[in-house]
């Protein structure tokens, strides 16, 4: 699906050919830490050795000397994602919700307009994964951001999306409705779905 665009997007791997624009500005040529935007990847990228509280606060300063402004920011970002108190443990101690949160506590504090989620929730049970889903579009509604999503489950497009691109053979189509693109899916994504 949108994984190598999420890639190419992002600026860790160069676009064969084309533009990346956004708000009508060429970013194709930005560094990756230059683009206007936050990845949150499937495998969350934490860093094990760090604490909580220091991979959230990668977002901000990846030296890790923060200012004390800027610890303050770490801890509400933490506390808005349900992980006030945990800032001193280390990623193994924490379930799968709790590192999925950690990581996007770290997207929330970098205050990006544009969020790429890459299956983020994918290894989770159904209940957590909608309440994660929840949380990152109150987020994204409080922040003003837009959302690209990669998700392999048409229940998860359903819920979290007014709009879906499907990308097959390399090409994305224009954005349809997501209701009336899963009720008459082109032929790509029938033969996906199985239908």
């Amino acid at each position: 699906m949108l994984v190598l665009e999420n890639i190419v997007i992002s600026g860790f791997f160069p676009a064969a050919s084309g533009r990346i624009l956004w708000e009508g500005r060429d970013i194709s040529g930005l560094a990756p830490g230059e683009r206007p935007l936050s990845i949150l990847f499937q495998d969350q990228n934490l860093f094990p050795h760090l604490t909580v509280a220091q991979n959230v606060g990668l977002g901000l300063c990846p030296s890790l000397r923060l200012t004390a402004a800027e610890t303050a920011r770490v801890d509400e970002a933490l506390a808005r994602t349900g992980l006030a108190g945990m800032g001193d443990r280390r990623p193994r101690t924490l379930s799968g919700g709790q590192q999925s949160r950690v990581a996007l506590a770290r997207v929330l504090l970098r205050s990006q307009p544009l969020m790429l989620l890459d299956e983020p929730f994918s290894a989770l049970g159904p209940a957590l994964k909608d309440e994660m889903l929840d949380l990152v579009s109150d987020i994204a509604v409080e922040t003003g951001a837009t959302v690209l999503m990669v998700s392999h489950d048409p229940d998860d497009a359903r819920r979290f999306s007014g709009e879906t691109i499907v990308v097959a053979e390399g090409r994305a189509a224009a954005p349809e409705p997501t209701q009336a693109l899963l009720d008459n899916p082109p032929p790509a994504l029938a033969a996906y779905l199985g239908t």
